[in-house]
């Protein structure tokens, strides 16, 4: 389960957890514990450059492997645990959602509905036939109706005889999921929970007021932009759309006729997503090649290179918006995060063309105090939420636990391993979702990938 610092009790302030995020430019990991007041103590970070991932989906084996054991060992070696699980991130433009409408009939309808009724109606969606090559990560109840009434947030305690409600199931490929667990096995490690990145994000950055009012999150990353829109505290519409700041630096390197790597420095040190605010006489110095004479570029062709794209990925971002329906929900308005986030003049952008109030996600709002401030970049965003995430689902067991479930607790060198006995469908979900059952359908997924080795 969790990685767990030699304690037997269930309070999560005891507990050590990491976060693993594979993202398309960089692999990092985070230790955190919970510190006496309930914020996350940032107890080592590791970071690794990711060579092997495109557009979110493992393409290389050996060298993603290679990148998550530089990570580790860095986090470990700084935070003095010996890692053993973790909580991985997945995203990719292979992520899909939709809506869908489940219900039955309850044997008794002058019985209050409980809890376990409730986890039906959510299992039942969890074996809905998907596309062949797709699998359910996760399915997040929208609202309620009981005996067909509807825009029931809550219907435990009610009487009724039909109980139905809206979900909304994300998905992934099967063999993206298959090739992240791959890569986490090969460097020693075992998932516990496997989470849509953008979830992770949001609660990192997002405060419970902006999910109740209402708010956009914009993770952008390195190949892809995750997009969670919220609304009365419940995630209404997720999308992935497959452009992020690789491709920006791309569109340098082609416009500036510059290396890679010179091209992602200009970005991140003279980048601005508006060329209006760039001065037309501020020259940048590239160095030459070997004995070739420097390269000046102007910052405000930079900045026109660099909104051009930026423009591109808003409209697209503006689209699902307004797809979602809940556009004009938005109190909150949007909250951009991730690495493409620390692009200067980037929110009076998105205000200019989506009219949405923004602001920048920093995920320092429950974060204490840690060993090193690099953490609270929104470069971070996602990490700090797979940790949150992980911290999370504890608190979910220990609730479970609270009752009749045996707990046998074996320690080792490396993390305590918790083995389970009674164990209990969840009684609440993070968004919606449960955890366990997405961690349960990787791990089957993985078992019917080695029985299929077997049978070959």
């Amino acid at each position: 389960m969790q990685n767990e610092n030699n304690h037997t009790n269930s309070n999560s302030t005891d507990k050590i957890v990491v976060g693993l995020d594979i993202g398309t430019t960089k692999i990092c990991a985070i230790v955190g514990r919970k510190n006496e007041y309930g914020k996350l103590e940032i107890l080592g970070i590791g970071k690794a450059v990711s060579e092997g991932v495109i557009r979110g989906m493992v393409t290389n084996i050996n060298l993603t492997v290679t990148a998550i054991e530089k990570a580790i060992k860095e986090a470990s070696d700084q935070s003095g645990i010996d890692i053993g699980v973790v909580n991985v991130g997945i995203a990719g433009q292979h992520i899909k959602s939709s809506m869908h409408h489940h219900g039955f009939n309850r044997p008794n309808g002058d019985e209050e509905i409980s809890v376990d009724d409730i986890n039906r109606l959510s299992a039942d969606m969890y074996r809905t036939v998907m596309p062949f090559g797709n699998e359910i990560i996760h399915v997040m109840p929208q609202i309620y109706s009981v005996d067909y009434e509807e825009n029931i947030k809550d219907p435990v305690g009610m009487t009724g005889v039909r109980l139905e409600a809206d979900f909304h199931v994300i998905t992934a490929n099967t063999n993206a999921i298959k090739n992240i667990n791959r890569c986490v096995q090969k460097g020693e490690l075992t998932i516990d929970n496997l989470i849509l990145e953008p979830i992770a994000s949001s609660m990192s950055v997002l405060s419970e007021e902006e999910k109740e009012a209402g708010v956009c999150l914009v993770d952008i990353g390195g190949g892809t932009t995750d997009i969670a829109i919220f609304y009365d505290n419940i995630i209404r519409h997720t999308a992935v759309i497959p452009f992020g700041g690789d491709i920006i630096t791309s569109d340098i390197k082609s416009g500036c006729n510059i290396m890679h790597k010179q091209a992602e420095e200009l970005k991140l040190k003279f980048g601005s997503a508006l060329a209006s605010e760039a001065r037309s006489n501020d020259i940048i110095t590239v160095k030459g090649l070997r004995d070739r004479p420097a390269k000046e570029i102007s910052a405000k062709n930079l900045a026109s290179i660099i909104q051009c794209r930026m423009e591109e990925i808003l409209e697209l971002v503006h689209t699902e918006i307004i797809c979602s329906g809940y556009e004009d929900r938005l109190a909150g308005g949007i909250v951009i995060t991730g690495g493409g986030a620390q692009l200067q003049n980037l929110k009076q952008l998105f205000e200019l063309m989506t009219g949405q109030h923004t602001r920048i996600g920093f995920p320092n709002e429950h974060l204490g105090k840690s060993k090193t401030e690099l953490v609270k970049s929104p470069l971070y965003a996602t990490a700090v939420g797979l940790v949150l995430a992980g911290f999370w689902s504890i608190d979910q067991r220990a609730n479970k636990y609270s009752d009749s479930t045996e707990k046998i607790v074996t320690s080792d060198n490396k993390n305590q391993k918790v083995q389970e006995k009674s164990y209990k469908n969840d009684s609440k979900s993070l968004f919606g979702f449960n955890l366990k059952k997405a961690s349960d359908r990787l791990k089957g997924l993985l078992m019917d990938d080695i029985d299929d080795k077997q049978d070959y």
